[in-house]
């Protein structure tokens, strides 16, 4: 019997090793992907330096850096580099909210007027979740510009805003608004009896042992600092991009100390991950459903949630969420920079750091991801709408060169069925950056053929037909297009461009 049982354990052994190998080898190529994928993203965004964190089942999964994290010097990005995480901060700040809920030293739902005096009379019924959720309706503390009213001074800063009056109903939209943290800072302060910021360090930070995290900004010394760079500028109120040729400006980011329940954290993608794991373990907030109230998106009056944008499409308790039927996530973004997400459904949470104002990672984060859940690579159609994910299948059954055919007979048989405009272009472009430029040709012509009145849509299919060579349909598509939009200049830039091309 001996020698049986011997070579039983043998053959378990060989297979506990070949199964480990494999997923070592699965591991390895999943980094791998990671690897060029991010690289990539950093060549076409031009972002200096990355760091990125990844955990799956409570655990760090991967954490890598990238490139520069100083440009001047060359000094190269690691995982001790300190990255600012400006509106990001939030977050901590809706822990620290519910951190004193469950001390029972407040309630989300109760009116601001029961912990603060001398406020001005329609902001003493809001509630700290008003604030928290930006729905409020509070005037804001910072200007067009970005900077904080009364040239940063508290005590201006604070005047000023009170004498502004209310820009809407409690409850009725969202609105990002920096002057519910700053009350929120108060409110922690007075609660706690030490300042904001120590109480956020000692009940988070400390806790969770994020020795390299720290409050601060530009006129601060902070050791492995990553800096920061920006690829827009603001004109006039309005974020514009910098010029191609010089693509990187540096990034001066002041936060005045009563101003950083706002934006403030300073932190690395280790410790960030850190706090999430202790977050989602109890470490932070012991109870489930603490968790759960801090990442639900609250609701407007009217029963929709408001947030950002299409992604992040609502906003909790300091926590933006990205709320939709697959893969739903919060995803706290700071500073155009960095984000986080967390695929509570997933147990996966991403994080990425950048020192590139208009790095926007948020908007590539989704794909990290799908190298875990194939389902979620935008070529496999994740992101796209209901209609537009038919509409794709079809396609790829029968060909795009039937776009036009096949969208008409869609609607036809379903009255649900319905391709937007925006949504159209979009994919269409994806197509195109993927090197699919007879798809992306096909849903261009078909986003024409659905929209014709759409001078967007003609300036789109010109670009489309430039870059597959063919001039006269390109003209003929911009010459279309500034018919129906006289203001359009890049219609005419690039019709002068073709006409003078051999």
């Amino acid at each position: 019997m001996f020698p049986f049982l011997m070579r039983i354990q043998a053959a378990w052994l060989c297979i506990a090793l070949v199964v480990s190998t494999t997923l070592i080898g699965v591991a390895q190529s999943r980094k791998d992907s990671i690897d060029a994928f991010i690289n990539q993203q950093m060549r076409d965004g031009h972002i200096p330096g990355l760091q990125l964190a990844i955990i799956r089942n409570g655990h760090i999964d991967q954490l890598s850096a990238y490139g520069l994290a100083n440009v001047e010097y060359q000094i190269k990005t690691t995982n001790q580099s300190v990255f600012s995480i400006n509106s990001m901060t939030k977050a901590f700040v809706g822990v620290a909210i519910m951190q004193l809920a469950e001390q029972e030293k407040l309630r989300i739902d109760d009116p601001i007027g029961q912990y603060m005096d001398s406020l001005p009379t329609a902001w003493q019924s809001l509630t700290i979740k008003q604030l928290l959720t930006n729905t409020s309706g509070l005037p804001n503390i910072i200007d067009q510009y970005e900077h904080v009213l009364g040239q940063g001074q508290e005590q201006t800063a604070w005047t000023e805003v009170k004498a502004l009056p209310i820009e809407f109903k409690p409850g009725e939209r969202f609105s990002y608004n920096q002057t519910g943290y700053v009350i929120l800072g108060k409110i922690i302060h007075r609660l706690s009896g030490v300042p904001f910021t120590q109480f956020i360090e000692d009940n988070q930070f400390k806790v969770v042992g994020m020795n390299l995290t720290r409050f601060g900004d530009s006129g601060d010394v902070i050791p492995n600092s990553a800096g920061g760079y920006t690829r827009v500028k603001n004109i006039n109120g309005k974020w514009l991009s910098r010029d191609e040729k010089d693509p990187l400006g540096v990034a001066f980011i002041e936060f005045p100390v009563f101003f950083r329940t706002a934006a403030g954290i300073l932190s690395t993608a280790q410790d960030m991950a850190h706090w999430l794991i202790a977050l989602q373990s109890g470490k932070l907030l012991k109870k489930k459903e603490s968790v759960e109230a801090l990442w639900t998106p609250a609701r407007l009056a009217n029963g929709q949630v408001g947030g950002f944008n299409e992604l992040t499409n609502g906003y909790a308790l300091g926590w933006p969420t990205v709320t939709r039927e697959e893969h739903p996530a919060v995803a706290p973004v700071g500073g155009f920079r960095s984000s986080l997400f967390v695929y509570p459904q997933d147990d996966l949470s991403i994080v990425v750091l950048t020192n590139l104002q208009g790095a926007n990672p948020e908007w590539f984060i989704d794909e990290i991801a799908g190298y875990y859940m194939p389902d979620m690579h935008k070529a496999n159609g994740f992101g796209l709408s209901s209609s537009l994910k038919t509409l794709r299948t079809e396609l790829l059954k029968k060909g795009f060169a039937n776009a036009i055919p096949i969208a008409k007979t869609l609607q036809q048989k379903n009255a649900s069925f319905h391709l937007k405009e925006d949504q159209l272009n979009g994919w269409a472009y994806y197509l195109a950056s993927e090197k699919k430029t007879q798809e992306a040709l096909a849903i261009f012509k078909l986003t024409v053929a659905l929209y014709p009145q759409s001078a967007n849509a003609y300036d789109s299919l010109g670009e489309a037909y430039a870059t597959v060579g063919n001039k006269a349909a390109a003209i003929q598509h911009y010459k279309r297009s500034l018919e129906l939009d006289a203001t359009n200049q890049n219609a005419a830039n690039q019709i002068t461009r073709l006409n003078k091309t051999p």
